[in-house]
């Protein structure tokens, strides 16, 4: 094991005493907020350190297989401590590993649900069309996870898809999955239209979002918003042109705009809307915050910025091409059914690489 990540790991134990005494005593347990910051610190901070100590557990095997084997005086266990060497050996690595994913930094809004938006963008009416193929894409990949996708918003396209379209999708590691779709998504195809066989080119750009938890969106003050209701959009039945359901709201300060229009209810849409304007707000602040950090470092997975062209989807070859980790992928057809789980991972584990090295080259940071 590489001494900066054994200095970290050794730091666990002690900590893991601090937050038992910490959670002792009568105060905190009045304070409900530091309670639960703690007892999520403490499940987190126990299982680095019963994976440390069953990996101290393991050196400790070793090195009594080791001395074992080399006592001129117990020849009749060498064939013992070999098998014992061998075991140990072979179990290690897999617990090395474990522990440095454990000590890779967590993004608490992984856990979260999400709101994805899908925009058209250069290509018109194919544009559209493709903003719809790539929701379809995505409420697809949700199923197979047991998630559970709400349309919030859309705008639907003149001849099919969508100008733009909101979805929540509802699921544990929501986010977390689906965080580096965010970008640009260029889609290589003949047209439906396209009556001379031509290839076009057209793009749209999607947007995830984790969803803010409760605190974060009553943090938006009232004052600043101003809400106007319209009538929904798209089908709906009749029902859609008596009443004006529709919520569309506007934070002042920074001009983002959110609104929903899936419910009947007016009071239902505006609490949907308000989720994603916070979520807007929120991703907002982040994009500021890593557009700092890019200046300084650009990572291999992007800032996330909707102008980033990410992914490549090509008709005629059958081919997904994600741009960020150079992976192609000659399964479009699947993609296009939901079957991304290959890109996904493929993404995720560039990123857990990424932070190993910002961590070794930092010599890993203190608890």
């Amino acid at each position: 094991m590489k001494p900066f990540l054994r200095q970290q790991l050794e730091r666990y134990p002690l900590r893991l005493q601090e937050l038992d005494f910490f959670l002792q005593q009568p105060e905190v347990a009045q304070d409900l907020e530091r309670l639960r910051a703690l007892t999520r610190e403490h499940a987190e901070v126990r299982e680095v350190a019963e994976r440390f100590e069953a990996y101290r557990a393991l050196e400790a095997r070793l090195a009594s297989a080791r001395e074992m084997l080399a006592d001129p005086d117990q020849t009749d266990l060498a064939d013992l401590a070999r098998e014992e060497i061998a075991q140990v050996d072979a179990e290690i690595p897999a617990l090395e590993d474990a522990l440095q994913q454990l000590l890779l930094p967590r993004d608490p809004d992984d856990a979260r649900n999400l709101f994805l938006e899908i925009r058209a963008g250069t290509g018109g009416d194919e544009s559209a069309l493709f903003a719809g193929d790539l929701l379809r894409m995505y409420t697809r990949y949700a199923d197979r996870q047991g998630w559970r996708c709400e349309l919030v918003s859309e705008s639907p396209g003149e001849v099919g898809g969508y100008k733009e379209v909101v979805v929540r999708i509802v699921g544990d590691g929501a986010y977390g999955k689906l965080r580096f779709e965010s970008g640009g998504h260029r889609v290589q195809r003949v047209p439906a239209t396209e009556t001379q066989g031509r290839i076009h080119t057209s793009a749209c750009t999607v947007a995830a979002l984790p969803e803010p938890d409760e605190a974060q969106a009553v943090q938006i003050n009232p004052a600043d918003l101003r809400i106007d209701t319209f009538r929904a959009s798209g089908a709906g039945g009749q029902h859609v042109n008596k009443t004006d359901s529709a919520v569309r709201i506007t934070h002042l300060p920074t001009g983002i705009v959110a609104e929903c229009q899936d419910d009947r209810s007016q009071h239902r849409n505006k609490a949907k809307a308000l989720q994603v304007l916070a979520a807007r707000i929120h991703e907002a602040e982040r994009a500021e915050r890593a557009a700092k950090e890019a200046a300084a470092r650009k990572g291999l997975i992007g800032s996330g910025d909707r102008s980033d062209r990410i992914r490549t989807y090509n008709f005629p070859q059958g081919r997904i091409t994600d741009h960020r980790i150079n992976l192609t992928l000659y399964k479009l057809s699947l993609a296009m059914e939901g079957e991304i789980d290959e890109l996904i991972e493929g993404l995720l584990l560039a990123r857990k690489g990424e932070q190993m090295a910002e961590l070794e080259a930092r010599g890993g940071s203190g608890l």
